[in-house]
């Protein structure tokens, strides 16, 4: 069998000299060069089984080149690696024929994996599509993570199909960015993209609201009424918080989803329809389908590509250019710019973002809008961390999905259980975790007053008592000054 040869465009001669040796010993012939024109004269020429080139070089970008090299060669799998790292750089390398996106750092484990692959497959070219220089500052996703790059790489694979997807996350993770990225940089890009989010429409309303309805269907339908269905036709249809769709209304979207087909409210017309769709949630559907909550088939038919956003604080590295980026966006019509100190993004690390990227952009907002100092410091984040804080309890309202909470918090104490991090008992965990703020509140709301809280509670005064005792709970009399 013959050696394959592999042609290594590389300006850094560190990282040649690595991937050299790692694919030298792997069995390749490897034939490195450190400039763009090298490498040109040999694919020109018809040599080399595949290449892998880094996007910029001393004499040019790659990209430049890499529609020439698909045309002259289009069946010349090319691995395109970067430092750059960015949402835009893993498209354009997708759009420009790249077989894959390699991120840096890089494992030599995985270098090696996507080369063996490439060889063994016969990709065919892909359409090459032209990107302005201000994509970059208007790319709809920021950040250079290792967490990031596996979502961009998806991302890129996925623009060109009409595959369902399923994105999850943590609320404020960006689940819709990445829903309105699929379509603006996808097959479906000049059609309309429609956003339904299920838990912002009362339940009775979401088959009308989905599938529209004719005149005079229900009282107050007093026109006909085009439902997402027909107004996302041709385009995306992106169905947030998928896990508070009603079980009717999941039957009724299995159907149109198996059939491409749906009827209005109130009406008989078979209308055919045509849209991508892109759902997501924070909810465990899993469990939800254990739960009967959820339909099994409906979580398959729209779970085919799953798609997990990472939170905020698992991507600590991404909050500098997250800041800069809403800084950015904050102030593109403002002349004097404000700027931010080092020491106050290092502070702004330190934080957890139970509130993620959406908590980060509305923080950078109030720091913009309320303060006058031209410089962002660290004592300016400091005061606004420290509001927030205090406006945890106060923003705890009954908009606030308890349930979501709770499953979150035991699904992390199930995995502790799972790997023997815990020795406790996951029930009491739980209980205790409940049960010792709701005591401490309401006697704090009966003024220490235990006849008033057990009866507030449902308990009798001995139970009271030793649930008092158990979690240590300090009760402090009011006394009346009347």
């Amino acid at each position: 069998m013959s050696v394959k040869t592999i042609l290594l465009a590389e300006d850094d001669s560190a990282i040649r000299m690595v991937l050299n040796q790692v694919l030298t010993r792997a069995g390749y012939e490897v034939r490195p060069t450190g400039n763009l024109a090298t490498m040109w004269n040999w694919v020109s020429r018809g040599e080399g089984d595949l290449l892998i080139t880094d996007v910029n070089m001393p004499d040019g970008n790659a990209f430049e080149v890499m529609p020439k090299i698909k045309e002259m060669r289009p069946h010349l799998p090319i691995v395109v690696m970067s430092a750059q790292n960015t949402f835009m750089t893993a498209i354009r390398a997708s759009e420009a024929g790249a077989y894959e996106y390699l991120p840096k750092p890089f494992d030599n484990d995985e270098v090696l994996a996507i080369v063996e692959r490439a060889l063994a497959e016969v990709k065919k070219p892909s359409k090459t599509q032209e990107h302005n220089n201000d994509d970059v500052e208007n790319m709809p996703m920021v950040g250079r993570s290792a967490a990031m790059q596996e979502v961009y790489r998806t991302l890129a694979r996925l623009m060109q199909t009409d595959l369902s997807v399923m994105v999850t996350g943590e609320s404020g993770t960006g689940k819709e960015l990445v829903a309105k990225a699929l379509h603006d940089f996808g097959k479906r890009k000049n059609g309309p993209f429609v956003a339904m989010n299920m838990a912002a429409i009362p339940k009775d309303l979401i088959e009308a609201e989905l599938f529209g309805y004719e005149k005079g269907a229900f009282t107050g339908a007093v026109n006909r009424f085009s439902g997402r269905f027909e107004q996302a036709d041709g385009g995306t249809l992106f169905l947030d918080e998928i896990g508070d769709m009603p079980m009717e209304a999941q039957t009724r979207l299995l159907r149109v989803l198996q059939d491409g087909e749906f009827t209005m409210v109130g009406g008989r017309k078979l209308i055919k329809t045509d849209v991508r769709i892109v759902a997501a949630t924070h909810r465990d559907l899993i469990q939800m389908i254990s739960q009967g909550l959820f339909r099994e088939d409906l979580y398959y038919r729209l779970n085919v590509v799953p798609l997990c956003l990472p939170p905020l604080r698992e991507r600590i590295e991404d909050i500098a250019d997250l800041v800069d980026h809403f800084l950015r966006l904050e102030q593109k019509d403002i002349k004097i710019k404000k700027k931010i100190t080092s020491d106050a993004v290092d502070l702004l690390c330190l934080h957890d973002w139970p509130g993620n990227i959406r908590e980060l952009e509305n923080l950078v907002m109030r720091l913009v809008a309320l303060h006058a100092d031209e410089v962002i410091s660290k004592e300016i984040v400091s005061y606004e961390l420290s509001l927030s804080k205090k406006q945890e309890v106060v923003n705890f309202t009954s908009s606030v999905d308890l349930q979501a909470v709770l499953e979150t918090y035991i699904s992390k104490k199930i995995l502790e259980q799972a790997d023997g991090s815990s020795e406790n008992s996951l029930y009491q965990i739980v209980i205790d975790k409940v049960e010792g703020p709701l005591i401490a509140m309401t006697l704090n709301e009966c003024k220490g007053n235990q006849i008033k809280a057990s009866a507030m509670l449902g308990l009798n005064r001995n139970t009271l008592r030793k649930k008092i005792l158990h979690h240590n709970i300090e009760i402090k009399k009011q006394i009346s000054t009347n």
